[in-house]
């Protein structure tokens, strides 16, 4: 058999289950560490239940991934998680999603690694979303639910910290009402509502406008110019500032 033919017979086994997202859908890349706890916890004993180092390594991840072949307008990471909202009119590979999963992880995972000095990995899955509140819940969805994890991670680890076992403190932060939670921190010195919002909230990525002092050869005189770069928020805004924050950006970038 000649080679082409050949190839063309093969090639059907690899593309046949190809899924491709349809045209005027939006896509959101969720990336989820893989045993990331043990990671953290154990392999490199970062401090818990958040640690500055983690943080600004997934920052980092998060700017790589939007820099690495794919029109993304906007990147979320909380704990061991990444989102990333593509811009509504992404074409690359002809959006096959094998494509965006694979590539995705792949990026994360190595970039990640060589951050951390040995092997992260990361999965990816895409949702397809098809109105722009789609999107917003979205982002909403995974704020409050960075939210949550801190606020369990905190009563979690404190206990720990005490004395009590992984079971022990598992079975009573899971438990406790939320105001009950909050009660437990605060009889030990610890109000939530004063912690890094970043702990409570995630951090967003995305690019702001700066100027940059140059200099005019020609006149002779100093210039101002406008550039572009990407920006890592750890206050981000929360409930309705959050929708309109997300509504922004996508109006923005839709105009383009």
């Amino acid at each position: 058999m000649k080679f082409d033919d050949l190839d063309a017979r093969m090639r059907v086994f690899e593309t046949a289950h190809d899924h491709c997202a349809l045209p005027g859908l939006y896509l959101v890349a969720r990336l989820d560490g893989r045993g990331f706890t043990r990671l953290t916890k154990e392999v490199h004993a970062f401090e818990a239940p958040f640690d500055e180092r983690m943080r600004d390594m997934m920052a980092q991840t998060v700017i790589h991934l939007m820099g690495c072949g794919f029109r993304v307008i906007y990147g979320y990471a909380q704990s061991d998680e990444i989102s990333l909202l593509f811009h509504p009119a992404e074409k690359t590979y002809g959006r096959k999603l094998r494509k965006y999963t694979s590539i995705l992880a792949g990026e994360a995972s190595a970039q990640f690694s060589v951050l951390l000095g040995s092997i992260g990995v990361f999965d990816c899955r895409i949702s397809q979303l098809p109105r722009q509140q789609d999107v917003v819940d979205y982002f909403r969805w995974r704020q409050e639910d960075a939210g949550r994890n801190a606020l369990n991670a905190h009563c979690y680890w404190h206990l720990r910290k005490q004395g009590h076992t992984v079971a022990d403190a598992t079975g009573q932060v899971r438990g406790l009402r939320t105001s009950a939670k909050h009660d437990l921190l605060f009889g030990h010195g610890i109000n939530f509502n004063d912690l890094p919002l970043w702990q409570k909230r995630g951090l967003g990525v995305y690019q702001e406008t700066y100027e940059k002092e140059g200099f005019d050869l020609k006149r002779q005189q100093p210039i101002l110019t406008q550039r572009r770069r990407w920006k890592t928020d750890c206050d981000l805004p929360m409930g309705a500032d959050y929708e309109l924050f997300i509504k922004q950006l996508l109006r923005a970038h839709e105009q383009e």
